[in-house]
């Protein structure tokens, strides 16, 4: 992207880290934009990119993904999934143009890989690259001081067990790069990349029932990511927040016939960190509580310090409920909805996709069509290729 001085580190700053050190440029756009697609109203956390949907399929159904029927982007969505694969090795990637409405060259890129160990265990391995485009960077005097590219990027692996036929465990540890400056300072300190390490826990449980007379999966999911160290940009500066996450939800899927399957999907988000407090001029608080905390206090706390109360409480959570039609195992259609409340964040529109697969291949297209004039995620697509070697076909 070809900005100038302030205006390009003012939108690197504030989608890139979603923090008060945006300060350190002026505002873009209106309330200013998070890696996320959400506004300046989202609690702030570093790190913001690791909440983007990296996959189609889950990008097509709103959002939705921790429950859904195993495959290897379960890495990203619940890696206690990865144990109900089929065997052999699994290979996915998947790539969005993303923020397209403000910036022509950011993007997401993911890549996830699994291999199942024996009948009850699996590893699986993932890697997501946020790439921020090219800034050609200016003193005050606006003179050249050449081309910077910020990025992020995070490499993970996880283990996943089965215990029995209907329930999984998953462990996921993470490692977090943030390179958003080239050694400029800020306030006096020299800004650098930060990094953290992260773990996330993970549950899946599936049955087989009946339902109006068909054979139907019921399956529960849940998944905190990103527990994990808070990380900073200077030597002796505020440390933030990683965007740690709790998702749960369910998936119903229910065999029409031997062609044709439905299933629906709902999933539920909150972030385990402190809300703000409302201060006064002096910085005192007047409503909420000290978001100064550690990280089990911030986890533990998130569920009781928002300054409006339980209502408030309520707010911080995004719903996402989509559908997914198979015909014959080798078509798909998807839709979605994604909600999250205009005082966190503001995020919401609909999704549609599409899904084929042939042989070992798969390919899957999402689209996100936002309901909000000039949303920075409008026309949003996600393109998804996967592969699956050595499976036992059912």
């Amino acid at each position: 992207m070809k900005f100038f001085n302030s205006r390009a580190w003012s939108l690197v700053l504030s989608i890139g880290l979603s923090l008060p050190v945006a300060a350190y440029a002026q505002s873009v756009g209106q309330g200013g934009t998070n890696t996320n697609g959400s506004n300046s109203s989202q609690i702030p956390t570093a790190v913001p990119f690791l909440l983007i949907t990296p996959d189609s399929r889950s990008g097509a159904m709103g959002e939705a993904g921790v429950a859904l029927s195993p495959d290897v982007n379960a890495n990203f969505w619940n890696p206690s999934k990865l144990a109900f694969l089929d065997g052999g090795d699994d290979l996915s990637a998947s790539y969005s143009p993303w923020l397209r409405n403000l910036v022509p060259d950011v993007s997401l890129s993911y890549i996830a890989y699994a291999h199942k160990l024996d009948d009850r265990n699996t590893f699986g391995a993932s890697m997501r690259y946020f790439n921020l485009g090219s800034i050609e960077l200016t003193d005050a005097s606006q003179q050249s001081l050449g081309t910077y590219t910020p990025n992020e990027f995070s490499i993970d692996g996880s283990f996943a067990r089965k215990f029995g036929n209907e329930f999984s465990l998953g462990l996921t540890l993470r490692y977090i790069h943030s390179s958003l400056a080239n050694g400029s300072f800020l306030s006096g300190q020299q800004v650098k990349a930060g990094n953290a390490i992260a773990a996330d826990v993970s549950l899946f449980y599936t049955k087989q029932i009946q339902e109006f007379g068909n054979n139907a999966t019921f399956s529960f999911g849940t998944n905190i990511s990103n527990i994990g160290s808070k990380i900073s940009y200077t030597d002796n500066g505020t440390k933030y927040f990683l965007p740690t996450n709790w998702k749960f939800g369910i998936a119903n899927t229910i065999n029409l016939d031997e062609y044709n399957q439905f299933t629906f999907a709902l999933d539920f988000n909150k972030l385990l960190v402190p809300t703000p407090p409302i201060r006064d001029a002096d910085g005192n608080i007047i409503k909420g509580k000290d978001d100064n905390v550690s990280v089990p206090a911030g986890i533990f706390g998130s569920f009781t310090d928002a300054p409006g109360g339980f209502s408030e409480e309520l707010q911080e959570f995004t719903i996402s409920p989509g559908v997914e039609y198979w015909y014959n195992k080798q078509f798909a259609l998807r839709a979605g909805y994604f909600y999250e409340n205009p005082n966190k964040g503001g995020l919401h529109y609909f999704t549609i996709g599409t899904g084929f697969k042939y042989d070992i291949f798969a390919f899957d297209f999402a689209y996100i069509a936002a309901s909000q004039q000039n949303s920075p995620l409008a026309n949003t697509l996600r393109f998804t290729l996967m592969a699956n070697f050595g499976s036992t076909k059912k």
